[in-house]
């Protein structure tokens, strides 16, 4: 992975903030790091004698990211706060917006929490397709740890509180000055420093670290084999702008990776394993609809029926979303995503784009495999995701 720092550049940045800014936008700039925004960064610092968290805001990407795009909170409440035994979303939103110091910058980020328990000035979280295919294999555990020795090794929970309150139990008795960076089993990493470049350079040295890994033990030899077909992509559009009640625009993959994917055997089995990382499934939902022959309604019917079931099978009081599907692969043919502008539906595709290759290299190491279903449920119906997604 390259280092995109420039000291030149940096000499720039007339303050810690102006430095946290540049380098979320080097972060921001690798589509490897972070997708769409995923991913969160932070700086501890002071305003007015008052101790701080400068976190990235909820909705903003890192690429592209400024200054009012990172919420100030006080610090202290926020430390105070992974402490407790129990606490629920809208108290954490509530207590997090009453500890703000500006009422109109963006909501924190939901990881806020955690970024101010880590006790260094720059931290950066990203969900590097890299770390996040080793960890999403069945050998993903056995090889963090060789590639990691030094970083604490978190097993998958909820993002947001439940996630600090854990990390918070488990670092009590740490040195954190022993501790390289944090890896998130099945959703990223994190590294952190006092200095902004020496934060940056360890995001790139572990992400390359896994990198270098992939290369030599799962490389994934694509073979393109172009199939003809007589698929009507209009009667597509039309067909799901029906299903989803609103108009449906698409974006079509037929690279080589695509068709690639899209020919493996018992192909509904094979990309029907969950997403990369958790928070993608607000995007592309847990599943592809999985077209093997022309009956495209039947195939409708059929993924809304399992979608259904799905929904039942884990709903307590939450309000089904559309059932109809974000994705779909066509057999040997290419893969379509869906949204309700050309923005959206390039986001579904990029997604399933870094999804499809991790999928490939996973298996090598033994087998893909992503959090549970019930995990993908709780995420997808998750209050402050799907409040993330509406104001994106």
């Amino acid at each position: 992975m390259d280092n995109l720092f420039d000291s030149n550049e940096a000499k720039k940045c007339k303050s810690s903030l102006d430095l946290r800014v540049y380098t979320s936008n080097l972060l921001g700039a690798s589509d490897e790091l972070v997708l769409h925004g995923g991913g969160n960064t932070s700086l501890k610092g002071n305003i007015d004698g008052v101790d701080v968290l400068y976190v990235k805001g909820s909705g903003w990407n890192l690429a592209d990211i400024k200054a009012e795009g990172f919420a100030p909170v006080r610090l202290d409440v926020l430390q105070e706060m992974a402490k407790l035994e129990h606490l629920s979303d809208a108290q954490m939103v509530a207590r997090q917006k009453e500890a703000m110091l500006n009422s109109s910058a963006p909501n924190p980020s939901v990881e806020a929490i955690l970024h101010a328990i880590i006790p260094f000035k720059f931290v950066n979280h990203t969900h590097a397709d890299a770390v996040v295919t080793i960890s999403n294999s069945v050998r993903g555990k056995e090889i963090i740890k060789e590639l990691y020795p030094n970083f604490l090794i978190v097993d998958y929970v909820m993002p947001g509180f439940e996630l600090a309150h854990k990390v918070y139990e488990i670092t009590q008795d740490i040195d954190w000055n022993e501790i390289e960076g944090i890896v998130l089993h099945h959703h990223g990493i994190f590294t952190f420093d006092d200095d902004a470049q020496k934060s940056y350079n360890k995001m790139i040295d572990a992400v390359s670290k896994a990198e270098q890994f992939l290369d030599q033990n799962a490389a994934v030899e694509i073979v393109h084999k172009y199939t003809h077909s007589d698929c009507d992509i209009m009667r597509v559009v039309k067909t799901m702008s029906e299903y989803k009640g609103d108009e449906v625009h698409i974006a079509i993959n037929q690279t080589p990776l695509a068709v690639f994917y899209a020919a493996q055997p018992n192909l509904r089995e094979f990309a029907s394993r969950g997403v990369l990382t958790p928070e993608h499934i607000i995007r592309t939902k847990r599943v592809p609809l999985i077209m093997e022959d022309t009956d495209l309604i039947g195939g409708i019917e059929r993924y809304i029926e399992a979608y259904k079931e799905y929904f039942n099978k884990y709903a307590t009081d939450e309000v089904m979303l559309n059932p109809a599907p974000n994705y779909m692969i066509i057999k040997n043919l290419a893969v379509v995503s869906f949204g309700r502008s050309k923005a959206e539906a390039k986001i579904v595709h990029d997604i399933v784009e870094h999804t499809m290759l991790a999928v490939l290299r996973a298996d090598k190491l033994g087998g893909y495999q992503s959090i549970s279903e019930k995990k993908s449920f709780t995420m997808e119906y998750w209050d402050l995701e799907q409040a993330k997604l509406k104001k994106l």
